[in-house]
Order: C-alpha cells, then sequence, then structure tokens
C-alpha cells in the first residue's frame, strides 16, 4: 500500500463517512479483516473518491444507485449517512431510488426506500423530505 495513496484514502473516507464511522470500522477491525480495511481505504477511497472529474455529492448518488443494484443494503446505509454529509438532498436520494426501481428492480428500491427512510429518520436533515 502507498502511504500517500492510503493517507488520501483516509481522508476522503473520513470527508464523507464521517470520523466516528471510519475509527469504528478500523478499531473493530480484527488483524484477520484488517488488510481489507486498509485496501478499501488505498483503492476504494484514495483513488476513486479521490479524483476530480467528479464532485463527492454526484459520486455519492452514483453509489448509492449501485448499491441498490447490488442489493447491498447494509452499505448502503453508511453511503447514505455519507451522500447527506456531501450535500445530497433527502429528497435527491428518494429521486435515485425511484429512478432505480425501473433499471434495478421494484424489490430492491422497495427495500432500499425503507433503508433510506431509516437513515434519513435519524439525521438532521429530515425535514427536507416534505419539500
Amino acid at each position: 500500500m502507498t502511504n500517500q495513496k492510503r493517507t488520501a484514502g483516509e481522508q476522503a473516507r473520513r470527508r464523507v463517512m464521517g470520523a466516528e464511522f471510519v475509527d469504528a470500522a478500523l478499531e473493530g477491525a480484527s488483524d484477520y479483516e484488517l488488510p481489507l480495511q486498509e485496501l478499501t481505504m488505498e483503492h476504494a477511497w484514495g483513488v476513486a473518491w479521490t479524483r476530480d472529474e467528479l464532485d463527492l455529492k454526484t459520486r455519492s448518488m452514483i453509489t448509492i444507485s449501485m448499491l441498490i443494484a447490488q442489493r447491498a443494503f447494509e452499505e448502503l446505509k453508511g453511503h447514505l449517512r455519507g451522500a447527506l454529509n456531501n450535500g445530497v438532498t433527502p429528497s435527491e436520494i428518494r429521486e435515485v431510488i425511484i429512478h432505480s426501481a425501473v433499471y434495478c428492480g421494484y424489490p430492491a428500491a422497495l427495500s432500499a426506500m425503507r433503508v433510506a427512510k431509516e437513515v434519513i429518520e435519524k439525521s438532521r436533515d429530515f425535514s427536507e423530505t416534505t419539500d
């Protein structure tokens, strides 16, 4: 692992997901799991999330869509919180989920909507869903 990419990745991950989330992921990782956490930090966060061509808000919306397509709802929770941190509004999240119903299937979209509702209700931005 390159220290530069890992450092950049950790900074990006903390900016998007929040320091508390990153600390919990790293501190909770066993010696067995830690290499995957480090690879994630360097590759996903240090390479993909630090590129300049897309802003973090756009990357978050794309990530939400892909996680819905994969039905990776546990990962979706964290990235929904990250999306809110990146300025994605609850209304925009709802539209991404509605749009995903056509391409990912209604069961995936319905599950994603339940996950989003749970995450948004816990956030300070829940009032935006009424716009």
